[in-house]
């Protein structure tokens, strides 16, 4: 059990989601630390976290291993993959940890307006329970993540890439950026009984022809973003295969890139890690291979 060589001196740091992009990135991050981290996960990492972590399994369907989970923890980072479970395994989180004494909890939600599109209204949910309680927490409030175009790596390569969301500017974010916010929220103990919210960005807003254009230079070829009526795009996504939860995901966010609705720019990630947050340009950079075609690269 991860109790089992737990140093009284170190804090415990509990990570929830921590196979996610977000949650993988803040465990890496967080091993050179004086902490002791312990990783929560449904299925016991499924080889996905560096061999020497710490890893509870933990099961929503039975509340005791939840506890013993968050048993001696000082502090939590709480992610849930997006879901219609989200909200009920969220707030079943914060509950025990509550309960465990956990001093505080760092919740990831995200950036967006008032709305009943999903997962935003899911996060204005959980983020309203998390105010009721008597604890300490950051809620970091990340725009879209960048990693969503690595979605589109296939349509790129083939050249069918489009979407709903027209020539709508949005600031994407890195996720690594979001992990390393959170690693400053969990080691913080200057207030662990503070309750504060981040509005994280990247460092600018971008349309997604910009982001077509940005890569027709990175690889030497044209890229083209194909604008779309919501219904023809919709018909496209469930004829891929995609669920009509996910589709319609998809869809809300494209309607949001399309007003422009999640251009904001803040200096938060800038100011609280003492470094401009990452481009989408240097994430473009850094996963070029996902957008080549076979004959561009000799492993496609």
């Amino acid at each position: 059990m991860p109790h089992s060589h737990r140093n009284l001196d170190r804090p415990r740091i509990a990570v929830a989601g921590a196979t996610g992009r977000v949650g993988s990135a803040l465990v890496a991050s967080l091993t050179g630390d004086p902490v002791d981290v312990v990783a929560l996960s449904r299925d016991g990492g499924d080889g996905r976290l560096p061999s020497d972590t710490a890893v509870a399994v933990v099961d929503f369907a039975r509340p005791s291993t939840l506890m013993e989970a968050l048993r001696e923890t000082d502090r939590l980072f709480l992610a849930q993959g997006t879901s219609d479970r989200q909200v009920a395994n969220e707030i079943a989180m914060i509950d025990t940890a509550v309960a465990a004494g956990v001093s505080h909890i760092v919740k990831l939600s995200a950036m967006g307006p008032p709305t009943r599109l999903h997962p935003f209204d899911w996060h204005m949910r959980i983020e309203a329970h998390l105010a009721t309680k008597d604890v300490g927490y950051t809620v970091l409030r990340p725009g879209s993540f960048v990693t969503r175009l690595a979605g589109a790596a296939i349509p790129i390569a083939s050249g069918t890439w489009g979407g709903a969301a027209g020539d709508g500017r949005v600031n994407l974010i890195d996720t690594r950026d979001v992990a390393e916010v959170a690693r400053i929220a969990l080691l913080d103990d200057r207030l662990p009984s503070s309750q504060r919210a981040y509005h994280l960005t990247g460092p600018g807003a971008v349309s997604m022809p910009e982001v077509a254009g940005t890569l027709s230079r990175l690889l030497g070829r044209p890229v083209e973003y194909i604008h779309r009526s919501v219904t023809h795009h919709r018909k496209l996504l469930i004829e891929s295969g995609v669920s009509e939860m996910v589709a319609d995901l998809a869809l809300g966010l494209d309607r949001l890139f399309n007003e422009s609705v999640m251009a904001e720019v803040t200096a938060t990630c800038s100011d609280l890690t003492g470094k401009p947050p990452r481009s989408v340009e240097e994430w473009l950079r850094d996963n070029l291979g996902l957008f080549q075609k076979r004959d561009e690269s000799g492993s496609r």
